[in-house]
């Protein structure tokens, strides 16, 4: 038996930060960076959160670190917050549902709730609807996957207005994130129905509207499409998981200190072709059903090819074009990375420690990974 749950009440379109108004009277804490705290985002918020005493924790850093994490409770504990609202990215999101968790276990799953409103200012993570936080190990170099029911958000607001400053780097990186989420969800060994038809979605509307929004920020309609797609491909990998991209992604992101979207990007041509096995079929073999949900892939952005081979390799060609075209390289040499700091062994473990792992379409094996840290070095 499989559960398929929605959560989390979705306030999207015009007017959706509103939704704050329902707030009243309370202790609330807002989680974000330092820029977000001195920009208008926040003015609109604290507008919206008047009839409560307010709270800032704004020293959320990217990829938030088990110390950044530890500060946040503090505050949590001092104040006795009734709310946290996320204010940001993924980081901030993530940050403050590891502060959240980490209150609940601390005052021994007491059974008052604090409900978690995220708000999120980019279109990629989907942090506002999963059940997952990344935190940074900066001793280890490592990233890990938090993974709770009870830090899924009560509330997301989706509100376009507050991504249309995003900067044309920022937006091909979180762009490129939901994309990888929507493939490696569709392709996940847990993959239903129900998470197709959100991951399905999720990628036709992120490729259609990436570029569209890189090229013209204030291209609100296609702000919105974005918005949304981040938030259905969070859905869709929230009950389905993902795969052997975001495991390499944490692992040699955490060591290398690049934007997890990115590195995602960079990752997934390659992981598309090693999960694909397009290399090991002749184009008279018999394609199974991963390779198939490929193909299906290709097929929704238009790569009408009835030979399951060649139709992947566009669909890969078309990535690393894409990624081209958005100024993500294809490498890490490219990136201009010190790439002696890859030790394989260690990025090996990570992996394989790495919830992730456990729903990427193929058996994960060391030789495969070797394989794969070649091509992704350069």
């Amino acid at each position: 038996m499989k559960e398929f749950n929605i959560n989390t009440v979705i306030c999207h379109g015009t007017g959706a930060l509103k939704k704050l108004n329902e707030i009243t009277g309370k202790n609330v804490l807002i989680v974000c960076d330092a820029f977000i705290s001195s920009s208008e985002i926040m003015k609109k918020v604290v507008e919206n959160l008047k009839e409560n005493s307010l709270h800032v924790y704004d020293k959320i850093i990217p990829d938030p670190t088990v110390e950044v994490v530890a500060k946040g409770l503090q505050i949590m504990q001092n104040e006795s917050i009734d709310v946290i609202v996320a204010v940001g990215g993924g980081s901030s999101i993530d940050g403050a549902k590891a502060v959240s968790e980490y209150y609940r276990k601390l005052n021994n799953n007491s059974e008052k709730k604090v409900k978690f409103y995220a708000i999120p200012t980019t279109s990629g993570t989907g942090s506002e609807v999963t059940e997952y936080s990344v935190i940074t190990n900066e001793r280890e170099n490592l990233k890990y996957a938090l993974t709770s029911k009870e830090i899924l958000p009560d509330v997301a607001i989706l509100d376009a207005e507050l991504v249309k400053s995003v900067p044309r780097s920022i937006t091909a990186d979180t762009g490129m994130d939901v994309i990888t989420h929507a493939i490696e969800a569709y392709v996940s060994k847990e993959a239903t129905d129900f998470t197709d038809a959100l991951a399905e979605k999720a990628f036709v509307l992120a490729i259609e509207n990436i570029e569209k929004v890189c090229n013209d920020g204030a291209d609100l309609k296609g702000r919105e499409k974005m918005h949304n797609a981040s938030c259905l491909a969070g859905m869709a990998f929230n009950s389905a998981g993902l795969g052997l991209v975001h495991s390499l992604a944490h692992a040699i992101g955490g060591k290398l200190h690049i934007p997890h979207g990115k590195i995602n990007a960079m990752i997934l041509p390659y992981v598309i072709r090693a999960n694909s096995r397009v290399g090991e079929l002749s184009y008279l073999d018999k394609a199974d059903e991963v390779t198939l949900r490929y193909q299906n892939l290709a097929k929704m952005i238009g790569i009408n090819v009835s030979n399951p081979v060649l139709a992947i390799n566009k669909l890969v060609a078309y990535i690393f074009e894409l990624n081209k075209r958005l100024g993500i390289p294809a490498t890490l040499k490219e990136l201009g990375k010190d790439t002696n700091l890859i030790i394989k062994e260690e990025i090996y473990a990570a992996v394989m420690k790495d919830v992730c792992t456990k729903t990427n379409p193929r058996e994960v094996t060391n030789i495969q990974v070797n394989e794969l840290l070649l091509e992704i070095i350069g």
